[in-house]
């Protein structure tokens, strides 16, 4: 009686289904299954399909609505990623993601061609063993444009979630299995070992000391100068550089008085200095000067900020060189974060940062006030979002891609879905360039591609309930077969395309693959078996461009095929 109720409500008021589809999708995707996790989307795929069994009927412009907004957060997150990729000295990692998933897209037309796939179930089998759900939308608005006749277009489109579900598995744990395992075996070499002569020859200079660890402890410190030679009779940048790691001089009190300083100010005896740095690094001066307590000296407005690099004269420099210049005296770097997937980066002093990274520090406001003056801007939490700049680039990306140009008397577009995609990677960009056209804070872009997706997805399920448990029986073995060909195939090359191609250094090649392959869990497993998160920065790059490619195979397959 209850069960009925139930089903009726769903029935009568179908956003129920979708937002029930969600929570139990979201409850099923985070389980742990040893090291392994369906994730959210298949999660909720598998629900909406089981809740579609119910019959349910929803508007098609629900899930419109939010994939439109679910490619435009894409691009806007990997904006600035993207465009560096294509336009400097990461062209290599980008075009290595051309080549690889090229090869994803014709592993996937070879399957559909040898196994007589229409375009859905084909666009099922990319978007499952790729797994790559966004390429679903634009291949939907395909097919719905292909010019089939109706029963045939609603036939493909139920063939999308039957192969996608299939094949989601082992394009999932089977890329993470062939890179971490498989892949230093084809490499020939030990990643762990690799790994850590990559770090050893980047890290030429300490940046915060100990720059292998992401994460330092800042502190402040007053001491009173008793005697001359060690400190007392130094200049203040002589001073400071007597520890082995990086400490800073803030405040000087002499004659019961702070007074302004440089880095030529002779130190006294009997001064009161207030050094800030490392717990460690204070130890010189606590061993070699008298601690005070002196509330004045060190009441200093302390800060840490996440600081987004948008001064084009970044582009490419050296961590090491930016520890070392002016504006940087007394700021501590904590971790640097980089792309939509916010990766982070290991701080070494070889390690280039990019317009678009997101860089975390520690210091006095004054001195973070400096730096931010001419590297970027500080990204300090808010909760607002520019409506003008969202609602304005998927407008105007939407009424770009709505055009069609006549190839061959084929009708060729990027549909509205994918010119808000390109509007959000231009819009990305710029506003790593120019932060004034608008913010759209972290949380509203995990929105716009978690839930965004996730509602696209719970509705498809929910549409292809009726037709799915079928399908699978018809085509369950040879799709999954056809998947592990699709996922297996481009992971196996890639490696050996990075090594003897492209040259990329053994310690971030099966970084590049995963991010090629627009697999994050694969990149997590890499770094797992090398002990280190340096594969990490191959992975940006390639993710970013990968990231678009593979969206726009699904509109592909679908003119490959019809």
């Amino acid at each position: 009686m209850i069960f009925h109720w139930i089903a009726e409500t769903l029935r009568s008021s179908p956003e129920l289904a979708i937002f029930l589809a969600l929570a139990i999708g979201f409850w099923i995707g985070s389980r742990k299954f040893g090291s392994f996790s369906l994730g959210a989307v298949t999660g909720t795929l598998l629900v909406g399909v089981l809740i579609g069994q119910l019959g349910i009927v929803i508007s098609p412009q629900v899930k419109s609505v939010f994939f439109i907004m679910f490619l435009f957060g894409v691009g806007f997150g990997v904006g600035p990623q993207f465009v560096r990729g294509i336009a400097n000295n990461g062209l290599s990692q980008a075009l290595f993601a051309v080549v690889i998933s090229s090869l994803c897209l014709a592993c996937v037309y070879i399957a559909a061609i040898f196994s007589g796939y229409g375009p859905g179930m084909a666009e099922g089998l990319l978007a499952g063993s790729q797994t790559i759900s966004a390429s679903i939308g634009l291949a939907t608005d395909a097919i719905n444009r292909s010019g089939l006749s109706p029963d045939h277009i609603q036939e493909q489109l139920n063939a999308i979630p039957v192969a996608y579900a299939v094949t989601y598995l082992f394009g999932t744990v089977g890329t993470g299995w062939i890179l971490a395992f498989l892949g230093p075996k084809l490499l020939r070499v030990n990643l762990e070992e690799e790994c850590q002569r990559y770090e050893r020859e980047m890290n030429i200079n300490p940046v915060n000391g100990n720059s292998e660890t992401g994460w330092h402890q800042y502190i402040m410190r007053a001491y009173r100068l008793k005697t001359l030679g060690k400190f007392a009779g130094k200049s203040v940048s002589s001073a400071e550089k007597l520890a082995q790691d990086r400490i800073f001089v803030e405040n000087i009190r002499r004659n019961g008085k702070i007074i302004p300083f440089d880095g030529d100010t002779i130190l006294s005896v009997g001064d009161c200095v207030a050094v800030s740095g490392p717990h460690d690094a204070l130890v010189y001066w606590s061993n070699n000067a008298e601690e005070v307590s002196d509330h004045d000296l060190i009441n200093i407005p302390i800060e840490t900020v996440n600081v987004v690099i948008t001064n084009k004269n970044m582009n490419g420099q050296r961590l090491g060189l930016l520890a070392e210049a002016e504006y940087a005296r007394g700021i501590y770097i904590n971790n640097i974060h980089r792309g939509s997937m916010n990766v982070e980066i290991p701080l070494l002093s070889e390690t280039d940062i990019f317009r678009g990274d997101i860089i975390s520090i520690t210091g006095s406001r004054r001195n973070i006030d400096k730096l931010i003056d001419e590297i970027g801007y500080a990204d300090r939490p808010t909760d607002v979002t520019s409506m003008v700049l969202v609602g304005g680039g998927i407008f105007v990306g939407g009424l770009v891609g709505s055009i069609v140009l006549p190839i061959a008397g084929i009708p060729i577009t990027l549909s509205a879905s994918g010119g808000a995609l390109i509007a959000g990677l231009v819009l990305g960009w710029l506003r790593g360039v120019t932060p004034k056209i608008g913010n759209v804070p972290n949380a509203t872009v995990w929105f716009m591609n978690t839930v965004g997706l996730n509602i696209f997805i719970a509705v498809v399920g929910i549409s292809a309930g009726p037709t799915f448990i079928k399908g699978l029986q018809v085509a369950g073995v040879s799709v999954f077969l056809w998947g592990l060909f699709a996922s297996a195939v481009p992971m196996i090359l890639a490696p050996l395309i990075g090594k003897y191609i492209f040259r990329f250094d053994p310690a971030i090649n099966l970084g590049c693959c995963g991010g090629a392959r627009t697999s994050t869990a694969s990149v997590a497993m890499v770094a797992d078996v090398a002990k280190s998160n340096v594969p990490m920065l191959g992975y940006t790059v390639p993710y970013a461009v990968s990231n678009t490619l593979l969206t726009m195979w699904g509109l592909v397959i679908v003119i490959l095929l019809s």
